[in-house]
């Protein structure tokens, strides 16, 4: 009932913005998807696999309000990506934020982008539409979470900039418990093309389960070339006397060869096994493996704001048992397409 009642306001939300976005808003939106081939997994069932889906499609609102003040509602719609669920995509709602801008700074009440992605990180990667930056594909936190959030930049020149919030750490779902979650992010840039990045959270959590997660950025941007570098550690307590820790060292280069014609590479490492790792989703991982995760691939852009992405994601794994063998390697040979409007 309640995916009827949503999909019943997107409905809504398009034909009541469409009539007032030359005047009084604005409607955009993109998605994007593939053509996919399953040429290897470390679950047998998967090998073969192939097909079309959309991983993701964005519908947004926004609207200027008196005052300096503004709103965003913005639904994604997506499918499972476990390769075995066969059902339609659902909707959910994705941002839904008043924001007020006094000055250098902007503050955010709602559902809103949180500092590890909303800085910094997933802007310079660029290629969302190919695939989630390391920490959000190996589910160390929800890309968005509903509270207070502040964001700006420092002095003059504004070479500071940082990014601050207070939130329920539930992502864009309901508050079920007492604890909240702080997170920070704060960056400098060095150079024109050269900026560096630090992030840290506290998630509080029930039965002593809390998480602490710091992060390291850095980019050097050209017209032609970028290149960024990240770690990310998080300890997550499992007991009042235990705890683990996971951490991921990636790099990525992305870049122009021609007109039309751009490239990305990516390689991410992980260093310890992820218990999540069966949860994320249109790329199989194992769960009792550290992973090196690479993606290569080609940007043809044959018009404005469309991209036709030909591109390959492949997993290796090391057991952490050496009693037991290396899971198969995941291969995803892909089309993938991005669109905007």
């Amino acid at each position: 009932m309640k995916k009827i009642h949503l999909f019943t306001a997107l409905v809504m939300l398009v034909g009541a913005s469409a009539a007032l976005a030359q005047t009084e808003g604005k409607v955009s939106g993109y998605m994007f998807g593939d053509y996919y081939y399953v040429a290897g997994s470390p679950d047998s069932a998967q090998e073969d696999l192939n097909g079309f889906w959309f991983r993701r499609i964005y519908l947004t609102y926004d609207k200027g309000l008196e005052n300096d003040f503004s709103m965003r509602l913005r639904f994604e719609m997506s499918s499972p990506g476990d390769f075995s669920t066969k059902s339609k995509m659902t909707t959910t709602v994705k941002d839904a934020y008043l924001k007020w801008k006094r000055g250098n700074a902007s503050w955010y009440f709602g559902i809103s982008s949180s500092p590890m992605w909303g800085s910094s990180v997933e802007k310079i990667w660029g290629y969302r539409a190919i695939e989630k930056t390391p920490a959000d594909l190996q589910k160390f936190a929800s890309s968005r979470d509903f509270g207070v959030a502040v964001k700006g930049k420092l002095g003059s020149e504004g070479k500071v900039f940082y990014h601050l919030m207070a939130g329920n750490g539930a992502g864009n779902s309901s508050e079920t418990n007492k604890h909240k979650k702080v997170m920070g992010a704060v960056g400098i840039h060095l150079t024109d093309a050269l900026l560096v990045e630090a992030y840290a959270d506290y998630e509080g959590r029930p039965n002593d389960e809390n998480r602490t997660t710091y992060q390291g950025f850095a980019a050097y941007q050209t017209e032609d070339v970028t290149v960024g570098a990240q770690f990310v550690s998080q300890t997550r307590d499992t007991g009042p006397d235990s705890d683990m820790t996971m951490s991921i060292a990636s790099g990525f280069v992305r870049g122009r060869l021609r007109e039309h014609l751009g490239f990305f590479a990516r390689y991410d490492a992980m260093l310890d096994a992820n218990p999540d790792a069966a949860k994320i989703s249109y790329l199989p991982f194992a769960t009792d493996a550290e992973s090196n995760f690479v993606v290569v691939g080609l940007d043809w852009a044959p018009a404005k704001d469309v991209h036709i992405m030909p591109n390959v994601e492949v997993v290796a794994f090391n057991s952490t048992d050496d009693a037991v063998d290396d899971p198969d390697a995941t291969v995803l040979p892909r089309v993938t397409v991005f669109y905007k409007f």
